[in-house]
Order: C-alpha cells, then sequence, then structure tokens
C-alpha cells in the first residue's frame, strides 16, 4: 500500500508533467499553425507579387505597341509634310516663273498698244474683222492689261 500512498503523492508531479508536456504539445501545435500561416502567407505574397510583376509586363507590351503605333504615325505625317513642302516649292517656282511670263506679256501687250502707228495704219487694229476668230488683234481683250496675283494659286 506503500506503493499506493507514493502513487498518490507522487500523482501531483506526474499531473503537473502531464500538464507540461500538454502545454508544450499545444505550443508545438501553435508553433506549427503560426509556421502553416507564415508560409500560406509568404506563398499569397509571392502570388501578388507574381500578380503585379505579370500585369506590370503586360503594362509595358501594351505602352511599347503604342509607341511604336505613336512612331508610326509621326514619321507618316513627317512624309507627308515633306511631300507637301516639296509640292509648295515647285508651286512657287511656277508662280514665280507665271508671274514673270505675266509681266512679259502684259509687256508686249503695252508695246503693242502704245506702237500701233509703226506697223502700219493704226485702223487695222482697230477695225473689227468680219471674223474675229481669223483676225485675233481685233478681239477687245488685247486692250486689257492680263492681271493674276499669287492668291489665285492657293489651292
Amino acid at each position: 500500500m506503500a506503493s499506493s500512498s507514493g502513487t498518490s503523492s507522487g500523482s501531483p508531479l506526474i499531473q503537473n508533467s502531464g500538464s507540461e508536456e500538454d502545454l508544450q504539445a499545444l505550443m508545438d501545435q501553435r508553433k506549427r499553425k503560426r509556421m502553416i500561416s507564415n508560409r500560406e502567407s509568404a506563398r499569397r505574397s509571392r502570388m501578388r507579387k507574381q500578380k503585379h510583376l505579370d500585369d506590370l509586363t503586360a503594362q509595358v507590351s501594351q505602352l511599347r505597341k503604342e509607341n511604336h503605333q505613336i512612331i508610326t504615325g509621326i514619321n507618316i505625317t513627317t512624309q507627308r509634310y515633306l511631300n507637301v513642302e516639296a509640292d509648295n516649292s515647285i508651286l512657287r517656282v511656277q508662280i514665280s516663273e507665271l508671274s514673270k511670263r505675266l509681266e512679259s506679256l502684259n509687256d508686249i501687250i503695252g508695246f503693242l498698244n502704245s506702237n500701233n502707228g509703226v506697223f502700219g495704219d493704226s485702223s487695222t487694229f482697230n477695225e473689227p474683222a468680219p471674223d474675229s476668230f481669223l483676225n485675233p488683234w481685233s478681239m477687245p481683250y488685247l486692250n486689257q492689261p492680263i492681271m493674276a496675283s499669287a492668291e489665285m494659286f492657293h489651292y
């Protein structure tokens, strides 16, 4: 019976040891839960980072595509501008050339109008011919100067 009394006197130690073991097991279980929770949280964080990286990669791709389209548009517009500038240069030269021709024609008309007597009887230039298409000198518009300006050539 002494052993039974020894057991009964030792029972609080065994219970205390059992509760320490339970406490240790509970702490180990909590540590495992925390470790699992931390691993899961780290996995979610890595997934968020990967999604963010994928989103940024897609955005870079989209921006590069838009940039390429803008550069292509700029190149097309620049080429059109250069073509228009070349056309304008040609037109400016043509305006200058036509203005000089017009001035020369006005000089000829002025000379013809002022020197009608040199060519013989001035009445031959002023009399209407029976058929004015056969005699172009009798047409009434020859006495009018030809007027032109650069504004006439605007498109």
